[in-house]
């Protein structure tokens, strides 16, 4: 067994953490719930072992737009909603535009893969908790 795939406690539990949320959380994030069952941890080796984890195709990284990367246990082609004033991520149930990819690679002669793409906007939460001024300033209208 190659060092890549090698089952370690730490991969494990970093794993463990990940396949138990849906948040998409940091590095530090994940460090710190980590640390409750292997306390002496550190920060570096939970980064190695999610670089590790995403090479082998385990895990995805979600580092759109310059924002910090996010995590994400859901490794199947799927759409991201970022709420532009929390910073959550949530999945998206819907389905994924496969012609997109098609008539890229119809237009350019690439051979298109998949693609990723991210909404952005409000979230549920965050729209219940603004004033409708705040709303109002957010969106540019005042």
């Amino acid at each position: 067994m190659s060092a890549v795939h090698r089952k370690t406690k730490q991969k494990e539990a970093i794993l463990g953490v990940l396949k138990g949320t849906t948040s998409h959380p940091t590095a530090d994030w994940i460090y710190e719930q980590v640390r409750c069952e292997i306390p002496n941890i550190s920060l570096g080796t939970v980064y190695r072992n999610l670089r590790l984890l995403q090479r082998e195709g385990v895990i995805m990284e979600l580092d759109l737009a310059g924002t910090l990367s996010r995590f994400d246990a859901n490794i199947h082609n799927h759409y991201h909603f970022r709420c532009e004033q929390c910073g959550r991520v949530f999945d998206l149930d819907e389905p994924v535009d496969k012609a997109m990819d098609d008539n890229v690679a119809q237009k350019t002669g690439f051979k298109v893969t998949h693609h990723r793409l991210e909404f952005r906007g409000l979230c549920i939460d965050c729209q219940r908790s603004d004033s409708p001024e705040s709303l109002k300033k957010y969106l540019g209208l005042t």
